[in-house]
């Protein structure tokens, strides 16, 4: 396999065969679709053919879209899916999903509660998870860390992929205490980071340098290979921002990765979890 896109989302205007939540309406959606075709014309020009996609928000629990996709493009697409985390028993329908390609789960607190994973339905999770050898990938802020770590602990067999460098600097600064909070994650060995959102992270601005000392860091944390890399299409490609500027920052621009760590961050280390 050529590069991967370790981060995209994908949803279709096509609301009868694949409706909305119940929280979302069409006008909702912003673009109003991104489609696979949309993805790969991006990707295809800077030799990345596998793209890892992440169960969109719009659908709720229902991963049928992604499921199709993934179907439709076969070796193409890999998916992380979304499982109602209040059911009694979200293992069983992980391990359904599992069978149908998926290789990895998103979790996120529905509010910012520190001991937000502290709840039987999430260590069955994680035991499948770790049993099935698929990814929890938690989409979370810096606070909701501690908790992350106690379940790392508890369940170090499960492989664990936190998406957008824990969002440090969302909110335009990135705090010297929060990036060696997210380094000491790397203290638990089946941990990864999605290096990702570039867009959203710091000042939001191309070529985005002012996230390359929090990257080294990471990276001398984690090491090339625990680390992706991951668009986060459609919104990478929005307001002003390019797919080709993301993917530069890790092929080009960061002077302190080696011709192997880029190898590692835009495609073994996705290769190995979602492939």
């Amino acid at each position: 396999m050529s590069l991967i896109d370790a981060h995209v989302h994908v949803w279709t205007e096509n609301i009868t065969s694949y409706p909305k939540s119940k929280d979302y309406s069409v006008t909702d959606s912003r673009p109003l679709a991104f489609l696979p075709n949309e993805i790969l014309k991006h990707a295809k020009p800077y030799g990345i053919t596998g793209i890892v996609l992440v169960q969109m928000s719009y659908y709720g629990y229902d991963n049928s879209y992604m499921l199709d996709v993934m179907k439709e493009h076969e070796g193409i697409f890999s998916g992380i899916a979304v499982v109602d985390s209040n059911e009694m028993r979200p293992d069983l329908v992980m391990r359904k999903l599992i069978n149908e390609g998926v290789r990895g789960f998103r979790i996120q607190p529905s509010e910012p509660k520190i001991e937000w994973l502290n709840s039987s339905r999430y260590d069955r999770m994680f035991c499948c998870a770790a049993d099935e050898q698929v990814a929890i990938c938690p989409l979370i802020d810096i606070e909701n860390l501690p908790a992350l770590k106690t379940m790392c602990g508890r369940f170090p067999n499960t492989t664990i992929v936190v998406d957008h460098l824990c969002r440090i600097g969302s909110d335009g600064t990135i705090k010297e205490e929060h990036v060696g909070q997210l380094c000491s994650l790397a203290d638990y060995p089946n941990t990864y980071v999605k290096v990702s959102a570039f867009y959203a992270l710091g000042q939001k601005l191309s070529p985005y340098m002012d996230l390359s000392l929090l990257i080294e860091r990471v990276y001398n944390a984690f090491g090339p290979e625990r680390l992706m890399w991951g668009s986060d299409c459609p919104y990478q490609v929005c307001e002003g921002h390019n797919y080709g500027d993301s993917f530069a920052l890790i092929d080009h621009h960061l002077a302190f990765l080696s011709s192997s760590d880029r190898d590692h961050i835009l495609r073994k280390t996705a290769q190995k979890i979602f492939f």
